[in-house]
């Protein structure tokens, strides 16, 4: 709410009033009609649409539960609560938009499989802007992170001809299960990098073993995880985020296979396809070779990322979108 000065009027938005009566609205019946009323001025079709939903779903909410001040009141001071968590580093409107499955829903309406394409998986709230960019074979891990990790692969599209130029941003907590966000008086960004597929579709780069972690306990959202009866327990994955000119965007992660939480993750963002498995690799002279410098041991992660061409990603979406609309009209015609 903006402040105003002393003196100041108080400015309207310069809208005018509907052009059709709305009855007062002494009925709770009537409150939702003239909002529905209302609606009807949105000039865009897709937001109507939407709004209309929200409300219509929201009001059906509070008829069917009987809805109580006070339980409205701890549902306003709760997402207060959220939003005044949330910093340029920590998005704690993410993190409940994951543990409501939310994030995880809107993913798969928006990326059915296709055919062949590497699945999606949620983006999740530790995302950054400042990733470095490093070279093939480089590490996105500083010394002393993580157990050595080497990922590579080839990015291919469905037909399986390789994508080059391909960019990539990778990222992941360290051996502690900590994102470096994280951390009080991060300087620099760490554990995340981001690089670009060679000529044939090639990429690789040094990393550290992911492990699983909680997500962040400490804020409104790890209160809900408790007051529901939830862990908060993510099993450990890679980021991968791969663009390419003439692909859909794909924003996904890899799961290693054996951890405990694969199928309760917090946030739901676990497919089968993604689970992968670690090659334990004993040899100091490969290790050296692939740029470690110490020890003799690594874990190798082989992963073919599969791009899905923005044509194919669009009739999928459209396929999927009709036969979710049958699908809803034929429980509603059951009920």
């Amino acid at each position: 709410m903006s402040e105003a000065n002393l003196g100041d009027k108080a400015v309207p938005n310069g809208l005018p009033a509907p052009p059709f009566f709305l009855p007062y609205p002494d009925r709770p019946e009537l409150i939702t009609e003239n909002l529905m009323k209302l609606v009807e001025l949105t000039p865009d079709p897709r937001h109507k649409f939407l709004v209309k939903t929200l409300i219509t779903h929201l009001h059906q909410f509070v008829n069917e539960t009987s809805l109580t001040t006070d339980e409205w009141m701890v549902a306003l001071q709760f997402l207060t609560r959220v939003g005044q968590t949330c910093t340029p580093l920590r998005q704690e409107f993410i993190l409940l938009s994951d543990v409501l499955g939310v994030s995880a829903l809107v993913d798969a309406v928006n990326n059915p499989p296709v055919s062949g394409g590497t699945e999606s998986s949620v983006l999740g709230p530790f995302f950054t802007e400042d990733a470095p960019d490093v070279e093939n074979g480089d590490s996105i891990a500083s010394e002393g992170k993580g157990e050595y990790m080497f990922v590579e692969g080839r990015v291919l599209s469905t037909d399986g001809t390789p994508v080059p130029n391909a960019l990539i941003e990778t990222w992941e907590t360290d051996a502690l299960g900590y994102y470096d966000t994280q951390y009080k008086g991060r300087e620099k960004p760490d554990c995340r990098g981001r690089l670009r597929t060679d000529s044939d579709g090639r990429y690789g780069y040094r990393a550290v073993v992911p492990v699983a972690y909680p997500i962040p306990g400490d804020g409104p959202v790890g209160e809900l995880l408790i007051k529901i009866g939830r862990h908060n327990m993510r099993p450990n994955h890679l980021h991968l985020m791969i663009e390419a000119p003439g692909f859909n965007k794909l924003t996904t992660a890899l799961y290693p296979e054996g951890d405990e939480w694969l199928s309760s993750d917090a946030v739901f963002g676990v497919k089968k396809s993604l689970v992968v498995t670690f090659k334990d690799v004993h040899d100091a002279a490969e290790a050296r070779k692939r740029g470690f410098p110490k020890g003799d041991s690594f874990k190798l992660l082989q992963f073919d990322i599969i791009m899905v061409p923005e044509d194919e990603s669009k009739a999928a979406r459209e396929q999927f979108a009709r036969e979710q609309a049958t699908r809803l009209q034929q429980k509603s015609g059951e009920k």
